[in-house]
């Protein structure tokens, strides 16, 4: 499948997995909407893109928390941007790592209304226009933590096994139609994703990928751009991927520091 003119939606796309899939997309001539909370961010990368891309690149300020601004916002789409081919819903945080019973709630808030209700927001106001059109692939950007539990990880692993059950039960329901569905699962990938985690202490954060060689935002960009490029008979519909280093969500080999 080629991607030249197609439209992707990315959500989450400032940094990260979002803005490396963003970057995949443009590389392989697609059209644009970059949706995110910091417009800035967008705003400084949508020239960059635009001109890999050849294509036009709107950035989108958007919350996906707010279902009312998800709503209005996804439906007054500009002409050239509203027939979405490939919606990659990846914005997602983890917040705090407590024992459920100390957990902060205004954390379990946060991670719900961003990881589930925020992917089905969009996803309702994407899908039904796909089905009308008779084309489009939805890939939901999970995480092992939807598959194995880890020790603190609850509410945030309760959020992505949702996704996964999201995503089969989308695909159940799209039988008979054209549209794709894939969740892409991915251990640990060094992005912002600890330092959200941590509230901001990036020493905290930095512990997390020691010793071992992490995922990046591109390895799964590049495994993103390999599942909607298939040809369209064909739906990969999950993939689990973790660096080498990583065997399990709980299971890691980290290296000794130099002169330890």
């Amino acid at each position: 499948m080629n991607l030249n003119g197609k439209t992707a939606l990315v959500t989450g796309a400032s940094s990260g997995i979002g803005e490396a899939c963003a970057r995949a997309f443009a590389a392989a001539g697609a059209r644009l909407v970059l949706a995110a909370r910091r417009l800035d961010r967008l705003q400084t990368l949508a020239p960059e893109l635009a001109a890999l891309s050849r294509q036009p690149v709107l950035p989108l300020e958007l919350d996906v928390r707010d279902r009312s601004a998800v709503e209005q916002r996804l439906a007054a789409l500009p002409e050239g941007f509203r027939e979405i081919d490939i919606l990659v819903n990846n914005a997602g945080l983890s917040r705090g790592l407590d024992k459920l019973p100390a957990g902060s709630i205004d954390d379990w808030e946060e991670m719900l209304d961003t990881n589930v209700k925020g992917l089905l927001y969009v996803t309702r106001a994407i899908v039904p226009a796909m089905i009308q059109r008779g084309r489009g692939h939805i890939v939901n950007i999970g995480s092992i933590a939807g598959r194995q539990t880890y020790p603190n990880g609850n509410v945030y692993c309760g959020s992505k096994a949702a996704v996964r059950a999201i995503s089969e039960g989308l695909k159940l329901d799209l039988t008979g139609t054209p549209l794709r569905v894939t969740e892409i699962e991915p251990g640990l990938v060094n992005t912002e994703f600890s330092a959200v985690r941590f509230h901001g202490d990036q020493l905290r954060a930095d512990k997390v990928y020691e010793g071992m060689t992490p995922l990046s935002g591109a390895d799964i960009a590049d495994i993103v751009l390999f599942v909607v490029t298939r040809p369209q008979h064909v739906n990969v519909a999950e993939i689990l991927v973790m660096p080498t280093d990583q065997s399990s969500a709980t299971l890691v080999h980290r290296r000794p520091a130099p002169g330890a």
